[in-house]
């Protein structure tokens, strides 16, 4: 098996495929029985795929880093509500953070922090103009032009951007605005905005697909980018 440890000076980003649930029964049993309900309430097999492969990807590189079987890990997923269907959160270990799209899952490990994720698949929007106005601010609206590479460049940098923070599609992107020429928070306002500077890191991991990594901090650690099939076919 590969070496997934990352020492706390790195964040590393694993990629991996969708992993169809029928061919992969020992994936299946490294969910935990939350893991598997959800597994099975999936109608579409992509769905399953991509959730399957997540789920085990993160378990099976958070495993050395916990000290624990990947398939003892035990996930606090409690909403700010008091509900159990929050962002997953591993008591004691590294910060994490699951992502997928099109036929491509990933899951990024910050031993020493929170970390945010997203990867998008680049396609056509019927109507960009109006989808782009609940996210972008009104500074950013000011700006000339806007294409759909622009417009999931700026979603993936927002959504990695509040995952790291917590709150998730909770939070407004339109608080967030982006600098206009480089991967950076120019400004954030509202009551989701962080206390401190946020890090933010551009990735493309396949052809049509933008993606972005993001934590709090001045500036980003070492992001290394890995390969998470060899990890689940281990």
């Amino acid at each position: 098996m590969p070496d997934v440890a990352a020492p706390t000076s790195r964040c590393t980003v694993w990629w991996a495929a969708p992993v169809d649930p029928g061919s992969a029964p020992r994936l299946v049993g490294l969910l935990d029985e939350h893991e598997r309900g959800r597994l099975a309430r999936f109608r579409r097999p992509a769905d399953r795929g991509r959730y399957l492969a997540a789920h085990a990807l993160a378990r099976l590189v958070l495993a050395p880093l916990a000290g624990s079987a990947a398939d003892a890990l035990a996930f606090d997923r409690t909403c700010r509500c008091g509900a159990p269907h929050g962002k997953p959160v591993l008591p004691g270990g590294p910060g994490f953070s699951l992502s997928h799209a099109g036929d491509l899952v990933g899951v990024a490990v910050r031993p020493d922090g929170p970390v945010g994720l997203d990867v998008e698949q680049l396609r056509d929007i019927a109507d960009l103009d109006a989808l782009a106005a609940h996210v972008r601010s009104p500074a950013e609206r000011s700006r000339p032009g806007l294409d759909p590479a622009g417009f999931f460049r700026t979603w993936t940098r927002k959504e990695a951007l509040v995952k790291a923070t917590g709150d998730g599609l909770s939070a407004a992107m339109t608080a967030i605005t982006l600098a206009p020429d480089r991967p950076a928070v120019e400004r954030w306002t509202g009551p989701a905005a962080p206390s401190g500077p946020m890090w933010l890191h551009d990735l493309s991991p396949a052809a049509d697909h933008p993606a972005a990594v993001a934590g709090p901090g001045e500036r980003a650690p070492e992001i290394v980018e890995a390969d998470g099939d060899a990890v689940l076919r281990a």
